[in-house]
């Protein structure tokens, strides 16, 4: 992963269960891959592979939409976990701007990243749907990436200190070494020496592989 990247997966992540969260995937995208519209949405199946008519519950979002009367160039990547599908489109306003399989394949391999943060978004917000549409709080997304982390340690049968998770967290949400920090009233220093001993125990090279970690459990297929 280029670390340019990582503060544009930070800030997904760190807008889960949010209405900000459709706006940053789409750039993080467009970090990659030039679209001009992103559609996510969560489609209920049946046994058989099968999408049923009747969806509930239905989760479906989207960037721009796109009001050319031609067809458009689209891109389709799904993942399915038990009975529901997850399925992340991106459009061309153009037919002839179609994807190459040099792009279609970029992205294919991006989607491993991409696609469990949109199951991690979803599963975030409906509840809040449920309840009358309210929006989550803006730290919704924090709490929903530590909850992720301590899921993938019981998993591991690893355990990290309370500052050593604290600085995976707020690194992974986009923040710097130097506004952890701040933040926690520490040394630049120590917040990187809180890192390097978190990677020893989870076997990573630091905060890149980090997101990777977080869904090494998780596998993603096309359409």
């Amino acid at each position: 992963m280029n670390s340019h990247l990582f503060p544009h997966i930070g800030k997904v992540i760190a807008s889960t269960g949010s209405r900000h969260f459709p706006r940053m995937l789409h750039d993080l995208i467009l970090t990659q891959l030039a679209v001009d519209a992103t559609h996510i949405s969560q489609l209920q199946v049946s046994a058989e592979g099968h999408t049923r008519r009747k969806i509930s519950p239905v989760y479906t979002d989207s960037v721009a939409t796109l009001d050319d009367t031609q067809p458009a160039a689209q891109l389709h990547l799904t993942r399915r976990k038990d009975d529901v599908r997850y399925v992340l489109s991106v459009y061309r306003s153009h037919h002839s701007d179609s994807f190459s399989p040099q792009e279609r394949s970029m992205l294919q391999d991006f989607s491993t990243l991409l696609l469990p943060m949109v199951e991690k978004h979803i599963a975030a917000i409906q509840p809040c749907r449920q309840e009358g549409d309210v929006i989550a709080p803006q730290n919704h997304g924090i709490e929903t990436l530590r909850r992720r982390i301590e899921e993938r340690l019981v998993q591991s049968g690893l355990t990290l200190s309370n500052r050593e998770l604290e600085v995976c967290v707020g690194l992974l949400a986009g923040r710097t070494a130097p506004e952890l920090a701040q933040q926690l009233a520490l040394k630049v220093n120590t917040i990187e020496s809180y890192l390097k001993r978190a990677s020893i125990k989870l076997g990573i090279s630091g905060r890149h592989s980090l997101l990777r970690w977080m869904y090494a459990t998780e596998d993603t297929t096309g359409l």
